[in-house]
């Protein structure tokens, strides 16, 4: 009788654990999408964010094809990846030039996406 309360007891406190742990995982996650008090990493996200938004919108509608959106969300990717680096030497945050560095980027992508799509809606 003994080892049967003992396992049931045991088992009880690993799924305690394991919420637990996938709960604080979870909560760890959702902070870093958005970043209270760093906002040039915020505006970066946010923009990024936007721009994925208009890839699947000229994909949804046809103005995009698919070697287009793959080439747009590799730039994004790159983007992030820079961005990802310059955090971490920073100890996530992004210096004003490194923002200013990020949002050429992005504004060159932007233009990029939105002659893909104003050529597409043209013919």
């Amino acid at each position: 009788m003994q080892n049967k309360s003992t396992f049931r007891l045991s088992l009880t406190a690993f799924a305690m654990l394991a919420a637990l742990a996938s709960g604080a995982a979870m909560a760890q996650a959702a902070a870093q999408d958005n970043v209270p008090g760093h906002p040039r990493v915020n505006e970066v996200n946010q923009r990024l964010e936007n721009q994925q938004n208009r890839i699947q919108a000229g994909v949804a509608d046809g103005q995009l094809n698919a070697k287009q959106a793959a080439r747009d969300e590799k730039q994004d990717a790159n983007i992030a990846q820079r961005e990802s680096a310059d955090e971490a030497k920073h100890g996530g945050h992004l210096t004003k030039g490194e923002q200013k560095r990020l949002n050429a980027s992005e504004n060159q992508d932007s233009r990029r996406i939105h002659r893909q799509r104003a050529k597409a809606k043209a013919k």
